[in-house]
């Protein structure tokens, strides 16, 4: 039963977009992290070690990029949200080493604010959903299916909404609309309501 209605969420929401070929996708891609270093000082060793880890990570997301664009047919945006967010996890390993705490807090408020996230409620919001809206393990997982499935029609409507903040908020709110839906029609009406609270700041971020 819950994996038919999973089937059902997903298909509703990717059934509704219509892609078209990409062209857009070379501007500049990820964080200007030379930017960062004008609002912090560094020691000339810690400046070195800088460069050297974001140098390195910035060509390995780019390797995933290219990789992407070769696989054929559409990119899966998804799944490249994924790997590139893998990568951000260790640089920060490796960063902490050579940044000290202070630092180190700016350098993760910097990631937070300038680097591209995927489009959905983080491991972090879904953990408080099911807590504070006391989820079955049921709930939950239509919860995160739900999720998934705006992840994907979100992502997979890329190549009609690039550049264009307006249209690509119109796409947004349209597939949240649709995961509210389906997880309405998932949960008790009280775990909906505390549901809603928690996801009511979660709004569309267009990019800069």
């Amino acid at each position: 039963m819950i994996n038919n209605y999973i089937k059902i969420c997903v298909f509703a929401l990717i059934s509704a977009v219509a892609v078209s070929c990409s062209k857009g996708d070379n501007k500049k891609r990820g964080v200007d992290y030379a930017q960062f270093k004008t609002e912090v000082t560094l020691t000339p060793e810690q400046a070195k070690s800088y460069d050297e880890i974001t140098a390195k990570y910035q060509k390995l997301q780019e390797e995933n990029f290219q990789a992407a664009k070769t696989q054929g047919g559409n990119m899966d945006r998804v799944a490249l949200g994924i790997k590139n967010e893998e990568l951000r996890n260790q640089q920060a390993v490796e960063m902490a080493k050579v940044l000290d705490a202070g630092q180190m807090e700016k350098f993760n408020a910097f990631i937070d604010k300038s680097a591209r996230k995927r489009p959905r409620y983080d491991n972090a919001l879904l953990e408080k959903i099911k807590t504070e809206a006391a989820l079955t393990e049921e709930e939950f997982v239509m919860v995160n299916a739900a999720n998934d499935a705006f992840e994907k029609a979100f992502s997979d409507a890329h190549d009609v909404y690039h550049g264009n903040n307006d249209l690509a908020k119109e796409y947004w709110d349209k597939f949240d609309t649709q995961r509210k839906e389906a997880i309405k029609k998932s949960l008790t009406p009280e775990h909906y309501t505390k549901f809603e609270e928690i996801v009511k700041d979660i709004q569309f971020k267009g990019r800069k």
